[in-house]
């Protein structure tokens, strides 16, 4: 049995800039950080006594015979991708909900990989993890995604991700003093804005002619080095959520489905009880809002949006780790290759076998 566990991320700066169609004419870059908030993926070898080879558990509850039949599209595409055939039980869970803006398809796709390694002895490389996830959710299962997000969780921490034009992914991780970080972590509040979307919709609309959008990703862009100079400087970190809320105003300028009315009020509220800046995590559209609030102000803002959950969180750094491995479990896989070349009299109830019996004791009656 193994378990994994795989970080969910915030992005500050640069969102959008990790879509190939910009940073493969453009390059690209973001500043983000992975949080102390998981999905937990527990997998096994499923033993033969099922009559599915197939069980996965998720906010649904899948049990089939065959890959194709699984609906669930990355575990899917996934299994196909790594030529896996053997019977196999996956369980899903997850501190946050999906659909709401914190790389949740992504940490899910990343965690499985790593997974699915270590259930087969393997130990995963961090780049390999990341474009792979990146391949299955892009090119196998068709999502219109970028590319930080399976970065971030793979590898953890806060980092700035360079995106080159060659293709090439280049992780830098942030190096300044742990007070400083402390501080920065103590600053932002995340609320739950309880509207679920999906990414990729609102991505579509996002990517569509970029060159006309070019002067304000180009600023976005250019966002992510001005955060980075304000948390290696030493003035105050205000200027950091100042930042935030120039990044947010242009960000809604790019596409409508970014924002809307509700989550405007929403901004607008905790504006006014002292944010100095935030957004919406991930592509947009509702999800979770970060704010940057000094901490003389974060009860106000509580209260301007009482009708909102409230998730407190550390940042974390060490991205998609094996936190439970058992080795020693029969995989069973011997039985299950047997089992693929050769029917077994299993899986029957004892009265649909009743005609078959009496059929049986009928032709074993002693003649008088």
């Amino acid at each position: 049995m193994i378990i994994s566990r795989t970080p969910f991320r915030i992005s500050f700066f640069g969102g959008g800039t990790d879509y190939p169609a910009w940073y493969l004419q453009n390059g690209g870059q973001v500043l983000s950080t992975t949080i102390d908030k998981y999905c937990y993926l527990t997998l096994r070898y499923l033993p033969p006594f099922f009559e599915h080879r197939y069980r996965i558990v998720y906010s649904k509850m899948e049990s089939v015979k065959k890959i194709e039949e699984i609906s669930h599209p990355i575990v899917r595409e996934t299994l196909h991708y790594l030529n896996f055939d053997t019977s196999l039980e996956i369980h899903h869970d997850g501190d946050l909900p999906a659909r709401s803006g914190m790389g949740s398809s992504s940490s899910f796709t990343v965690g499985l990989l790593n997974a699915l390694d270590a259930l087969q002895g393997r130990i995963s490389d961090k780049t390999e993890l990341a474009k792979q996830a990146i391949h299955i959710e892009r090119d196998l299962v068709g999502d219109t995604v970028g590319a930080q997000d399976q970065t971030a969780a793979a590898y953890g921490g806060l980092n700035k991700i360079c995106f080159h034009k060659t293709g090439q992914i280049e992780v830098n991780p942030v190096t300044i003093p742990i007070d400083r970080s402390k501080e920065l972590n103590q600053n932002l509040m995340l609320f739950y804005t309880g509207i679920m979307r999906t990414a990729s919709n609102i991505a579509k609309k996002y990517v569509i002619n970029l060159e006309e959008k070019k002067q304000d990703i180009n600023k976005m862009h250019d966002m992510v080095d001005e955060g980075l100079k304000i948390l290696s400087g030493k003035s105050n970190l205000f200027a950091f959520g100042d930042l935030l809320h120039q990044a947010w105003l242009s960000k809604k300028s790019i596409a409508e489905e970014i924002s809307n009315p509700i989550v405007d009020d929403f901004y607008e509220r905790a504006r006014k009880a002292g944010a100095l800046g935030g957004k919406l995590a991930g592509a947009g559209g509702g999800g979770f809002l970060l704010l940057f609030v000094p901490k003389a102000a974060q009860r106000k803002v509580r209260e301007a949006l009482n009708g909102l959950l409230w998730i407190p969180f550390q940042f974390e750094s060490n991205g998609s780790q094996i936190i439970f491995y058992d080795p020693k479990v029969d995989d069973f896989r011997h039985i299950d290759d047997e089992r693929g070349h050769r029917e077994f009299e299993c899986f029957r109830e004892l009265k649909t076998l009743k005609s078959k019996v009496e059929t049986c004791m009928e032709t074993n009656k002693t003649p008088n």
